[in-house]
């Protein structure tokens, strides 16, 4: 039997990110204020430090809002064998943390080890298998503190493009966080991908693309950054991901999981009209999902 479709906001859609130097930085309190005030009632955690990472400090955080947490984004590097040790004891540590959050999913990318998301070495196929042995493993961990994990194809990742996602999924068992922006950015057809594989979608990220500033990005024209800077993220329905045509996959599907609600963004901390959007615009995206939600109940 379906369950009610339960969703989710991100503090990335609030201009909060790991990258050094990405952008002004909203206040946690700021920012978890004008989730609740959409209707929200769940978040990611955010950057490593964003939220407390004391158990205690992170659920009165979270309380004082009436969320919940849905999980965590934690990009490691997954190909290196002399950096499996440091890459397992990182997820670790960050599962305790979404545990004690009462999260229920880790989000794992496949990290170049490179700061930001704007190269990306070639592997070779024995890094290859290292990656998928050491997502494997990173699971394992994640499961002892009771959470699932989904790997996220992400750009400036070494699991980005649509033909790297198929052949993870082909090589590993694990889940996927199904991200849609991400996806069609690296070149994939995240449609395709959600009808495809519907049963291996753990997570998903909903977000919508300016196709013609992605095949900027994919034509090595602009960065990942410079085009998060130039909007190429809009709200649902304003871009050109079918996310009626995944919604309906996965709705087909009985698809258990979180829709979180993601659209990268870059604040310059310039303005009271800068600093609405954010919140303007997950309200638009949330309009869209829920009609679309509802055309399918």
């Amino acid at each position: 039997m379906a369950t009610t479709p339960r969703v989710a906001g991100a503090p990335i859609s609030w201009g909060v990110c790991e990258v050094p130097g990405w952008g002004h930085v909203l206040d946690p309190e700021t920012v978890l204020a004008e989730m609740a005030g959409l209707g929200l009632t769940a978040t990611e955690l955010g950057p490593p430090d964003y939220l407390p990472s004391d158990p205690e400090r992170l659920r009165a955080v979270l309380s004082r809002h009436g969320l919940g947490l849905v999980g965590g984004f934690l990009p490691v590097v997954l190909h290196e064998a002399d950096r499996v040790e440091e890459s397992l004891a990182e997820a670790d540590r960050v599962a305790r943390v979404l545990a004690a959050g009462g999260a229920e999913v880790l989000v794992l990318a496949a990290s170049t080890g490179l700061d930001g998301y704007d190269e990306r070495p070639r592997l070779t196929d024995g890094q290859w298998r290292t990656l998928v042995a050491t997502a494997a493993a990173v699971r394992e961990a994640a499961a002892r503190h009771g959470l699932t994990t989904a790997l996220h194809p992400h750009v400036g990742t070494h699991v980005e493009t649509g033909a790297e996602t198929e052949r993870f999924l082909s090589d590993s068992d694990l889940s996927i966080c199904l991200d849609t922006g991400h996806l069609l950015i690296g070149g994939g057809d995240p449609a395709a991908v959600a009808s495809r594989w519907a049963h291996r979608v753990g997570h998903v990220h909903l977000k919508d693309v300016r196709a013609a500033v992605a095949e900027r990005v994919r034509a090595g024209e602009l960065t990942y950054t410079e085009a998060v800077g130039q909007g190429i993220y809009t709200p649902l329905g304003d871009g050109d991901v079918d996310v009626a045509a995944i919604v309906a996959s996965l709705t087909a599907a009985d698809y258990q999981g979180w829709y979180v609600l993601e659209q990268d963004t870059a604040l310059s901390g310039d303005g009271a009209e800068e600093a609405a959007r954010p919140r303007r615009d997950t309200a638009r995206s949330l309009a869209c999902l829920r009609e679309l939600l509802a055309g399918l109940g």
